[in-house]
């Protein structure tokens, strides 16, 4: 097979895509940037207050080459690409990512870190850990920031479990969620005034009323 032939079989490897838009990134480190999201099917992780159960079943939603996503991701003049899902590594995104950054794209991920290794070439890895499966080791090393999301009290000793296995400049983040607002984000500010490690991540794309 030729270098040529094998890049066209990479362009038309196929991934289950739930939705893919332009917007900008509304939480964590890259809050306010201009991104482009590519929100992949499937999760078995089974967050109770996931805003995004649709996102569960990959078999239900369309599969689109690789060539494809990469084609419409260019049509905007945004560069930063954000995989999410569901959870994105349950598929291999060797191919995915290697597309995007020959594109020009910076490549970002959010993931809970559960699945069995961390495929494709990232520029920066949001591990964002939930109690209802415990992430692989492997992540800790990779994260570049760390995003727990605060439901109950028990939430912020969840999340520094995880910062002595972290590296020391992975940034961190708590963030309520969003149906819990009124009571979790004042003891998320003090939280926080206490501990200045951690800083405040807030779903500003939900104030601002954008997807």
């Amino acid at each position: 097979m030729t270098t040529e032939q094998k890049q066209q079989t990479i362009n038309q490897t196929v991934l289950p895509v739930m939705e893919a838009f332009y917007t900008l990134q509304g939480e964590g480190a890259h809050t306010g940037r201009a991104a482009y999201f590519i929100r992949l099917g499937g999760c078995d992780v089974g967050c109770h207050w996931c805003d995004v159960k649709e996102s569960w079943d990959a078999d239900v939603h369309p599969k689109r080459t690789i060539d494809t996503i990469v084609t419409e991701a260019l049509a905007h003049p945004g560069r930063m690409a954000v995989v999410t899902g569901g959870e994105p590594l349950m598929h291999d995104l060797t191919n995915l990512t290697a597309a995007l950054q020959s594109a020009g794209f910076q490549t970002n991920i959010e993931t809970s870190g559960v699945c069995e290794s961390v495929t494709g070439s990232w520029d920066w890895i949001c591990f964002s850990p939930k109690k209802f499966r415990k992430p692989n080791p492997a992540i800790f090393e990779r994260a570049d920031e760390l995003k727990v999301i605060i439901y109950n009290q028990s939430d912020f000793a969840f999340a520094e479990s995880f910062v002595p296995h972290l590296r020391p400049d992975c940034r961190l983040f708590l963030q309520t969620e969003w149906g819990r607002s009124n009571e979790m984000l004042p003891r998320i500010v003090d939280y926080v005034k206490r501990n200045p490690q951690w800083q405040i991540s807030l779903q500003t794309h939900k104030y601002l009323d954008i997807p």
